[in-house]
């Protein structure tokens, strides 16, 4: 398996610090690193910066939103960034949710799939020299009855790999018929199928084969006695993404959970979040919430837990690290600690 690190939020006061860290992921071997895109900082501008500190990583986005740029921005930026970096990036797309799209970019969230495939659609054209011509559901290019004609985006055609952050059944099918890549959430190797059997659908449909995708999986990990410790302080944190990750009626982590074979659970602990009783919310996760979903206790226990996750196909661990605090020493030593473990399998 290959691994792949988060860059995290990027400060004036931090920012030393996150180019060391992934400087030393570099080092380590490690393939990609993602920068994020939530309620802090754009996704590329990051990346641009560190395109200059780094050589071999592969510089991704961990997700650029489908709604936050027009397909052709999304593609002349990743262009930008496909030279910047000497071909090392990746674009990872995804739809979001709609309290964000809604609520801070002041775009309708429907047809989020539509709006994604043809995002994907519309970027592979201008990857590829075309002029575009589009006429979508969502987009159309040129507009319908204007002045605008079709376009070709001054570049050389090459080929830029698009990985998608999809959960909902249609949108696993459609990741497994055109994506590069899978980036993967609330996915447990005890119920693969869960995710990986709707991929496997859209590959099939396309005449591709499963290994013609990365399945990029998001897995916490820590290392460490006090198994008991560490489950409690994760529970808030899943309370959150079955209540506070999406609306009461749209939350693709709530449903993902569900698919797992969690279903009264997770509906039981949004009821909760949504009612407004977070601590609740919390004590109602049960522990195989936290357990089965990332990989925790000591350096065996986790070992045979991503090992776990390998066997049930995933090629790419993207590992969360958080519990070894700020970027920093510990930090540095976990994925050192975790490179040694991977190795191994």
């Amino acid at each position: 398996m290959q691994l792949a690190i988060e860059i995290g939020p990027i400060a004036p006061d931090t920012l030393r610090q996150s180019v060391e860290w992934v400087q030393f992921a570099e080092k380590l071997g490690v393939d990609m690193a993602f920068s994020a895109e939530a309620w802090w900082s754009d996704a590329l501008t990051p990346l641009a910066y560190l395109a200059d500190k780094t050589s071999q990583i592969k510089l991704a986005t961990g997700i650029m939103q489908t709604t936050a740029r027009t397909p052709a921005m999304t593609a002349m930026s990743a262009l930008t960034l496909h030279d910047l970096t000497d071909g090392r990036f990746v674009l990872g797309l995804g739809a979001s949710g709609p309290q964000v799209v809604e609520g801070l970019h002041s775009t309708p969230y429907h047809p989020p799939l539509t709006r994604l495939r043809e995002t994907v659609e519309i970027c592979r054209m201008i990857f590829a020299g075309e002029k575009v011509r589009y006429q979508g559901k969502v987009f159309q290019m040129p507009l319908p009855n204007s002045e605008g004609k079709p376009i070709a985006v001054q570049h050389a055609p090459v080929d830029i790999p698009i990985y998608l952050a999809t959960l909902g059944p249609n949108a696993l099918r459609y990741t497994g018929n055109a994506a590069q890549g899978w980036l993967g959430t609330s996915f447990t190797p005890e119920q693969p199928g869960a995710h990986l059997d709707y991929l496997s659908q859209g590959a099939a449909e396309a005449g591709r084969a499963m290994g013609d995708l990365d399945l990029c999986v998001s897995v916490r990990v820590e290392l460490g006695d006090n198994v008991d410790a560490m489950i409690e302080r994760r529970k808030p944190a899943v309370a959150f993404n079955m209540g506070g990750m999406g609306s009461a009626d749209t939350n693709f982590y709530n449903d993902a959970f569900q698919r797992a074979g969690y279903a009264d659970d997770a509906l039981a602990i949004q009821q909760l979040w949504l009612a407004g009783k977070r601590d609740e919310a919390a004590k109602r996760v049960p522990d195989a919430m936290v357990t089965q979903f990332q990989a925790l206790g000591d350096a065996a226990t986790v070992t045979q837990r991503l090992a776990k996750y390998r066997d049930a196909g995933v090629t790419t661990l993207k590992l969360g690290l958080d519990s070894a605090g700020p970027i920093g020493p510990k930090r540095f030593e976990l994925l050192e600690q975790i490179v040694d473990i991977t190795g191994g399998l």
